[in-house]
Order: structure tokens, then sequence, then C-alpha cells
């Protein structure tokens, strides 16, 4: 069984999202929402890995280095400027939708398991990954206009 790899990837990849929306939260201060926002988010992000430790325990877990890869290529720092947080925001969103097709795929086998309680857990998280998703492509079309026409 292989569900042991892919929980290994979904525990990396909340890690690894958790920590790139604090950086990039503290990154871009002077924007009072995102900073607000990226932290709240956070913190989500890690009770979410919380919750799933139940579920590892049960199977197990192989890590993976994709997020940390995606990490390292896309948020060793924060860029500065509007372009610079509408990059911020891509490369969250990026690592979001790994998070949230992995959080898919996990839930999928949950359903050839017939494990209610890892059922449950996708259903609540695959949620929350949404509304991420949701925010940061809302965020990124308010910051386009300004930072790709108006700024200099």
């Amino acid at each position: 069984m292989h569900l042991a790899t892919y929980l290994g990837l979904l525990h990396s990849s909340l890690n690894t999202l958790a920590d790139a929306f604090r950086e990039v939260g503290r990154g871009h201060g002077e924007e009072p929402d995102v900073e607000h926002t990226c932290l709240l988010l956070a913190g989500r992000i890690d009770r979410q890995a919380e919750a799933l430790a139940p579920i590892v325990e049960r199977y197990g877990e192989d890590r993976e280095e994709e997020p940390e890869r995606l990490h390292a290529a896309g948020l060793e720092g924060t860029r500065s400027g509007g372009v610079g947080l509408l990059r911020d925001l891509q490369d969250l969103y990026a690592l979001s939708s790994f998070t949230d097709i992995t959080w898919t795929v996990v839930g999928q086998a949950a359903q050839g398991l017939r494990d209610r309680e890892l059922l449950e857990l996708v259903g609540n998280h695959e949620q929350e990954t949404a509304r991420q998703l949701t925010w940061l492509r809302t965020r990124m079309k308010q910051a386009a206009p300004q930072a790709l026409i108006a700024a200099r």
C-alpha cells in the first residue's frame, strides 16, 4: 500500500505551506490584509497537520522532497513591491494547489479503504484548502492591475 507515501507528501506540503504563508505574511507587512490573512491561514494549516497525526500514526508516512523543493524554488524570501506581492501570492497558489490535489488523492484512498475518519478529515480540510485558493485568486486579481499597469 502506498498511502503512506501520500500521507508523507500531504504532511510535508502542509508544513511547507504553513511556513510559506507565514513568510509571505511577514514579508508583505505593508499590506495589512495580506499579513493578517496569511498568518491566519498558516495557523489553520498547522491545525490541519495536527489533525492528520492520528491518520499518519495508523498508516505511517514516507517523506518525499517535492513540497520542500517547491518551497525552496519559489519562496526563499519574499519579493518587494506590487509585482513582488503578486509573484509571492502566485507561488502560494501553486503550493496550495499541490496540497489541494494531494488531499484529493488521499480522499480517494480513504474511499477505497472505507475509512470514515479519514474521509471526514479530507472533506473538512479540502474545503479549507479551496477557501485558501479562492482568497489567493481574489487577492491576485486585486493586486494585478495596480502592479502590472499603474505601478512604475
